[in-house]
């Protein structure tokens, strides 16, 4: 084995060890896979936003060529669901939701039936001879109109619409206001989006020799996804095997449960061969979960001078026809709990209501509920300063929970903990490297010619990595919080790691090997990572809310730690030595002091597999399992600027420069991380100046039904991204990571708006809406030029 006494992989900006695969065209997508005798599976799906169905006709489908069978919502009335949420605020009405819809569709995209043929053309062909009788009935797409007098109802059970009602309360806001030089009232909106993953869904499910059936899908939760299947549609968990190979992206999207994930594994049994389900990216748009749409009023209570003494928020959140899994977590815990954001807001007043609609579906998306939390907080300070024309920097400094504050508890929360932060230093650092004084010095100079800059700056906090579970449990989230790990050293002294967690694109197989490289003292390149697959890997809760590396990287460390306790305790006797007088180091035990020669790690995994010369009670093998139920969640933070130019005659903003500081504890993979940041940034950016969803308000249609109709942004519109770090080592965890997926997908949305409005500054503009498209843009300083002409 070689020496690594000087190598100490943590902290170091290694290359992804799975790209040579992935980039050869070696990788191995749902779509790659091939099976013998497969069948596929296409779905009617509702053309109407709310209809009750009256009939369908499957007799022209099933006569159709190569049909094997064709189903309506009636054929699997009480054989098959109903799809249940799993995260379900106490208090929560339920509407009821049929893996295919019975006797009404609530969004257009619903399952209504389904053909299963020989090929896809052929399921194709015969789901269009599907003859079905709606009678259409008034839509609403809106949160705000939803829950209005005389508003279409969609569920019996759900009066209002409103499902849920979340409050949050710490201090006493009244006295706030009244103590306040002023009260500022703002109403902002967080655009609904599309996650479109570059591999859009797709399940193959096989029923195999030995009466198990195997399901291959994309899935961010494999071993949630079993258990689901297996409860939904009757399978025993023991029979189901659920396998995640590849994946191309999923952002919060692939972790949700959806009728296809059903349907399969149900219509693979009853035929008794494999069944392929294949989405479309225009179905991708109507059936795939949506993220965000919200609308939040705030008041803001002020004192002259900038200090912010109260807010009061309340949120309607558009969580679509029915509750997805996560959906009645998503407007409630995950955002209003976190609208004060960085800033010390004593007195804080919340009403949070989820609301149903005619449309997609709406649960989780990179960051659920913490980009919207932060916006709150981040829309508000902003206001403040435009409206007392303070500096966005100065009035930031100035309300900043402070490094001596930490452990710190938003407003008294009891649920709420930041662990630890220091949010001065990151500005500091930010705007050094940005050059605010210069570029506030050019954007004024600028302005002076009829140039428009603006500088934008946002600053964020949030808590990943949900546990511990028995926190979890008192929110009505039916998950732990926990996560697995099993380190299998083999006779050779090569480690193989099983992890619950479950990579999309990550790097989990580099980031989770320098992790277990540090404690196991050994190569990086004798480590194996295997995730994703229910048969070989433990047990697991997946890959979600930041918590791979502090939860699923914790649970490793512990893990690798106990494979080298145990191994000293063999070398112990292979030396013939005391435990405590062996120590570790290099990949060598040895006994300090003394001339006894070392053993390698490599010759004591060995011996582990021999047994002959096993101390007493020690049993033979190198091979530890752990389930790690972290004591609490970490709290990333970070401060982002951007740099914009805006032309008042078109509307176009161009981005000429973005950093981004971030504060993620310990840092593992540098390079990963900055990854992350810059993919965050980009879908933050997109929703501020691009994305959005529409809808036809009189008749629900979606009328953003394909990537002709929906903008992502493409290469050309991001711009140099400078990612710099700050470690704050957190305390919940026993490497001092926090979490990172999600915060630049956080903070690039506020600071986007921002850095668009200092631009507009001179025409009088304090507010506009996400997306700043072009014609949003143009119209406002249309509208503010004329009213100063006036």
């Amino acid at each position: 084995m070689n020496d690594i006494s000087a190598t100490r992989y943590i902290g170091q900006s290694l290359k992804r060890r799975e790209d040579h695969r992935l980039l050869t065209g070696k990788g191995r997508y749902v779509d790659d896979i091939k099976l013998p005798g497969l069948l596929h599976m296409a779905i009617l799906r509702s053309p109407h936003a709310h209809a009750d169905i009256k009939r369908v006709d499957l007799s022209a489908a099933r006569a159709a060529p190569g049909v094997r069978l064709a189903l309506s919502g009636k054929d699997l009335d009480g054989k098959l669901g109903p799809i249940v949420p799993n995260w379900i605020i106490p208090g929560t009405k339920v509407p009821f939701r049929a893996v295919v819809a019975i006797d009404r569709a609530r969004f257009v995209g619903e399952c209504v039936a389904l053909v299963v043929a020989e090929t896809l053309a052929q399921a194709y062909d015969a789901v269009g001879q599907i003859d079905v009788d709606y009678e259409t009935l008034p839509a609403v797409t809106d949160e705000v109109a939803a829950i209005a007098d005389g508003a279409p109802q969609l569920h019996d059970n759900v009066p209002s619409n409103i499902t849920t009602v979340y409050k949050v309360r710490g201090g006493d806001y009244a006295k706030a206001a009244v103590e306040a030089d002023e009260i500022i009232k703002l109403r902002i909106v967080n655009n609904r989006l599309i996650p479109t993953c570059m591999e859009t869904r797709s399940v193959i499910a096989a029923p195999e020799a030995d009466d198990t059936f195997t399901v291959y899908m994309p899935s961010q939760v494999p071993h949630m996804h079993r258990r689901w299947i297996a409860e939904t549609v009757g399978i025993p968990e023991h029979r189901l095997r659920i396998v995640a190979p590849d994946i191309g992206g999923g952002f919060g999207a692939k972790m949700h449960l959806y009728p296809e994930e059903l349907l399969c594994p149900y219509v693979a049994r009853e035929l008794g061969v494999p069944v392929k389900w294949w989405e479309s990216r225009s179905e991708s748009h109507q059936s795939t979960s949506h993220g965000r749409a919200h609308t939040e009023d705030l008041e803001i209570a002020i004192k002259h001078d900038g200090t912010i003494l109260g807010l009061k928020v309340s949120t309607l959140g558009n969580v679509g026809a029915y509750l997805s899994n996560m959906a009645s977590g998503g407007p409630t815990v995950n955002t209003v709990n976190f609208g004060t954001g960085t800033y010390k807001i004593a007195n804080y007043e919340a009403l949070s209501r989820v609301v149903v609609t005619n449309t997609v579906p709406v649960d989780a998306y990179r960051g659920y509920g913490r980009p919207e939390g932060a916006y709150i907080a981040e829309r508000a300070i902003d206001a403040v300063a435009r409206h007392l024309k303070l500096d966005q920097v100065e009035i930031r400094r100035k309300n900043f929970i402070q490094r001596a504050d930490f452990p710190y508890r938003p407003y008294g929360s009891m649920g709420v903990i930041y662990d630890s932060g220091d949010y001065q230093s990151l500005m500091e650092k930010a705007l050094a490297a940005f050059d605010y004084d210069g570029r506030r010095k050019e954007c004024e100079t600028l302005r002076r010619d009829g140039v428009y800059r603006g500088i934008g700056v946002a600053t964020y906090t949030h808590m990943c990595g949900m546990a511990p579970s028995r926190r979890l449990a008192a929110s009505g989230f039916d998950r732990g919080g926990w996560e697995s790990a099993r380190v299998a050293i083999d006779s050779s002294g090569r480690a193989t790691i099983y992890s619950g967690s479950m990579s999309q694109g990550h790097g989990h197989v580099t980031s989770l090997s320098q992790i277990a490289a540090d404690v196991l003292q050994i190569p990086i390149e004798n480590i194996d990572v295997i995730q994703g697959d229910t048969r070989q890997v433990q047990a697991g809760h997946g890959t979600f809310n930041s918590r791979s590396m502090a939860v699923g990287g914790s649970s490793l460390h512990v893990c690798s730690q106990r494979i080298v306790d145990k191994a000293r305790k063999i070398a112990a006797g292979m030396l013939e030595v005391d435990e405590k007088d062996v120590a570790y180091s290099g990949g060598l035990f040895i006994v300090p002091g003394t001339d006894i020669a070392p053993l390698s790690f490599a010759r004591v995994a060995r011996m582990a597999y021999v047994g002959h010369k096993l101390p007493d009670g020690l049993t033979p093998g190198l091979d530890e399992t752990l389930f790690y139920d972290p004591t609490g969640m970490s709290a990333p933070s970070g401060v982002h600027l951007a740099y914009v130019e805006v032309d008042a005659e078109t509307g176009q903003v161009r981005i000429i420069d973005y950093v981004a500081v971030d504060d993620v504890g310990t840092l593992i993979n540098p390079l990963l991380a900055a990854g992350q940041i810059h993919g965050g940034v980009v879908q933050g950016i997109a929703q501020a100046m691009y994305e959005e969803v529409s809808y036809d308000p009189d008749n629900g249609q979606l009328l953003t039904g394909s990537l002709l109709d929906y903008a992502v942004p493409r290469a050309e519109h991001v711009p140099n991204i400078t990612s710099l770090f700050q470690e704050t080592p957190s305390p919940t965890n026993p490497i001092g990571v926090k979490g990172i997926g999600e915060s630049g997908s956080i903070a690039a949305p506020p600071c986007m708006v921002h850095a668009v409005l200092d631009a507009l500054a001179p025409f009088g503009i304090t507010h506009l809406d996400m997306p700043l498209t072009p014609p949003r843009i143009w119209a406002a300083v249309q509208a503010a030029q004329t009213g100063a002409s006036r």
